[in-house]
C-alpha cells in the first residue's frame, strides 16, 4: 500500500505560521545574547575583577528588606551575647516565639515567619517545662527547635539549607550557642579565626535571606563599652551585623539592660524586667529615644495617587513625573524610588521594582493585596534549595 498524497492547493486548508517578532526585538536579543557571551568570557579570564560603576549602582533595583522586628531585628547576622546564666535563653525562647506567632514584642512590631532554633545546650524535657512555663498550652506550629547538629564545616550550612527547602518561609535561625557548632580544635581564636567563624555563618545567612542570632558568652573584665565585654577578639563583632548585649548589675536582680548596635538599626538601650512567674523578659523603659524620620513629601504624594482608588501601576518614570506633578527629572525619581524601597515598603506597605523592557526602563508599583510576579523574591535559587 502506498501512503495518500495530500497536495497542498486551493482545495486545503494551509497552516498560517505567521511571524509577530519585529525586527528591532530580534536585533536587540541578539545584541543582548552577544553582551552576555562577552561578559562571560571576560569573567573567564584569570585577571578578572567584579566592579560596578556608580552609574549602574543608581540603575540596579534591590529587594526591599522588612524588619522581622521593626527597629530591634533585620535580616543579617548579629550576636546575642550575655554572662552564664543570664537569660540569654529565655529571651530567644521569647524572640522565637514571637516572629513563629508575630504578636508583638514589647512596642515593636512583629512581621511573622517559621523560626529554627538550635537549643544546642538544651534537651527536649527542658525546652518543654520552660516554654510551658512562659507562653503555657498556647503552642505555634511555626517554630522548631533541634538540640544537635553538625558543626559549621561538618555539614551545618548543609542541613540548615535542607530545613529551608521543607520551610520557605523561614525567617530566623537561631544557634544557641556559638561555641557547639565551632570546629574543636584547631582553631586559634584569633582575630582572623573569629572573624571567619562568624563570617561563614554571616555568608549562609545572606545567601538564605533570613536573621540569625548566635548566642555567645560575654568576658568577665568588665569594660566602659558593654560591646567591648564579647568574650574572643573584636573579630567577632567585626563581622557581625550587629549584636545585643544583655547585662545585669546583680545575679540576683530581674533587672536587665539590653544594649544594641548594628548597621541596619539605631544604637538603644532597653530596660528589662523578668517576671518571677513565667519568666518572660518585659519591657520597662527606653533609655534612648529613636529618632523619627520626617515624612517624605514625594513618597507621600505617590502614595495619595497612586493608590487612590487602585492596588497597583505600572508605567514609566516620566509618566509617573505626569501624574503626580512633581517638579523632579525621571531619572531623579526612579533613582529616589530605588534608595527608598524599604521605606516604601515601611511606612506605605508599598512594593517597588524597576525592570527593562526594549522600550525602556518600566516601573512596577504595587500592594500586597496585588500578586506581582518578581524573580528576586525566588531567593531559594541562591540559597542552593532547587
Amino acid at each position: 500500500m502506498t501512503a495518500l498524497n495530500v497536495s497542498v492547493g486551493a482545495d486545503t486548508e494551509q497552516s498560517a505560521n505567521v511571524c509577530t517578532d519585529s525586527i528591532t526585538d530580534l536585533e536587540q536579543d541578539f545584541k543582548e545574547i552577544e553582551e552576555m557571551q562577552r561578559e562571560m568570557f571576560r569573567q573567564m579570564q584569570p585577571s578578572y575583577l567584579k566592579t560596578v560603576s556608580m552609574t549602574d549602582l543608581y540603575e540596579t533595583d534591590f529587594e526591599a528588606q522588612s524588619a522581622l522586628i521593626d527597629n530591634l531585628l533585620y535580616r543579617g547576622t548579629y550576636l546575642f551575647v550575655g554572662s552564664p546564666k543570664v537569660g540569654k535563653s529565655f529571651m530567644m525562647a521569647q524572640l522565637a516565639y514571637h516572629i513563629s506567632t508575630g504578636k508583638p514584642l514589647w512596642n515593636y512590631k512583629v512581621k511573622q515567619a517559621t523560626v529554627l532554633y538550635f537549643a544546642l545546650e538544651d534537651d527536649y524535657p527542658r525546652l518543654q517545662r520552660r516554654l510551658f512555663k512562659m507562653f503555657g498550652a498556647d503552642g505555634t506550629e511555626n517554630l522548631y527547635f533541634a538540640t544537635q547538629c553538625k558543626t559549621l564545616d561538618g555539614g551545618l550550612d548543609e542541613q540548615i539549607r535542607g530545613f529551608i527547602r521543607e520551610h520557605p518561609d523561614t525567617g530566623l535561625i537561631i544557634i544557641d550557642t556559638l561555641k557547639r557548632v565551632r570546629e574543636v580544635g584547631g582553631a586559634d581564636y584569633s582575630y582572623a579565626s573569629d572573624y571567619d567563624v562568624v563570617a561563614k555563618l554571616k555568608a549562609l545567612a545572606d545567601s538564605c535571606k533570613v536573621a540569625m542570632l548566635i548566642v555567645h558568652h560575654t568576658r568577665k573584665q568588665q569594660a566602659g563599652d558593654k560591646f567591648d565585654t564579647i568574650s574572643g577578639t573584636n573579630g567577632l563583632l567585626g563581622a557581625a551585623d550587629g549584636a545585643f548585649v544583655l547585662s545585669k548589675e546583680k545575679r540576683t536582680s530581674n533587672n536587665a539592660t539590653l544594649d544594641i548596635t548594628g548597621r541596619d538599626q539605631p544604637d538603644q538601650r532597653i530596660q528589662l524586667v523578668k517576671d518571677p512567674e513565667t519568666l518572660v523578659w518585659n519591657f520597662e523603659k527606653a533609655e534612648t529615644e529613636l529618632w523619627i524620620e520626617p515624612p517624605d513629601p514625594l513618597l507621600e504624594k505617590i502614595s495619595n495617587t497612586l493608590f487612590a482608588e487602585s492596588n497597583s501601576w505600572s508605567g514609566t518614570a516620566s509618566q509617573l513625573c505626569e501624574i503626580i506633578g512633581d517638579d523632579i527629572k525621571p531619572n531623579v525619581l526612579s533613582l529616589k524610588l530605588s534608595i527608598n524601597v524599604n521605606r516604601l515598603l515601611k511606612d506605605y506597605d508599598i512594593h517597588y521594582k524597576a525592570s527593562r523592557t526594549h522600550s525602556g526602563r518600566k516601573l512596577s508599583l504595587w500592594k500586597d493585596s496585588v500578586s506581582m510576579c518578581d524573580d528576586r523574591d525566588k531567593h531559594f535559587e541562591s540559597c542552593g534549595t532547587v
